[in-house]
């Protein structure tokens, strides 16, 4: 489990096809604390540490993980919001987030308001019911709130700090984002769908 609060941006060094797609990941994370086999979300994404350096963890990924993500789209030098699992008492400044992508979503629109910068996505039709605003999703790992609603296409809204010290500085038009819903809406969803039956 995680929090969507990231605590590093790390940069994709290596990628190799060896059966599943293998990453190497450079991160500022102090990997003598990190276990063989712990999970790092990695642009959201829980993935397994199976190979660890003096500044960098390798992790294996599955075909059905690169279908679901924007994993695909990873080329060495891009950077990727980066979070270390929660462990118990650790603080919950985010919300709930388990790491396991539901789709991608396209970024459509993009506009810096003052300080902070606007951006507009577009989820996927399936998942769009699950989006309300001022709900939690999770878009690159990063926990935030959804300003407002239009069909499948939603708002959300960085302020400076987060732009800082996540890759969201960095958006732009056509990016494609991993999108992890909120649980507690999937479960109300389903609540209300077992309800109407």
């Amino acid at each position: 489990m995680f929090t969507g609060i990231i605590t590093d941006i790390g940069t994709i060094v290596d990628l190799e096809q060896a059966g599943d797609l293998r990453a190497r990941i450079g991160t500022a994370y102090d990997t003598s604390g990190i276990d063989m086999g712990a999970s790092i979300a990695s642009d959201g994404v829980c993935l397994t540490v199976v190979d660890l350096g003096p500044d960098w963890y390798d992790v294996q990924i599955s075909a059905e993980t690169v279908s679901k993500t924007n994993i695909a789209g990873w080329t060495a030098g891009k950077r990727v919001n980066l979070e270390r699992a929660l462990r118990v008492g650790d603080e919950l400044g985010g919300h709930i987030v388990s790491g396991h992508v539901d789709g991608v979503a396209e970024v459509v629109a993009v506009a810096d308001e003052g300080d902070s910068t606007r951006v507009t996505l577009r989820a996927p039709d399936d998942l769009a019911r699950f989006i309300a605003p001022k709900g939690s999703v999770a878009l690159n790992g990063t926990s935030l709130t959804v300003n407002e609603v239009d069909g499948a296409d939603f708002g959300i809204n960085f302020i400076p700090h987060t732009k800082e010290v996540t890759t969201w500085g960095e958006v732009a038009v056509g990016d494609r984002v991993n999108l992890e819903i909120d649980t507690l809406a999937r479960y109300v969803a389903r609540l209300a769908e077992m309800q109407g039956n």
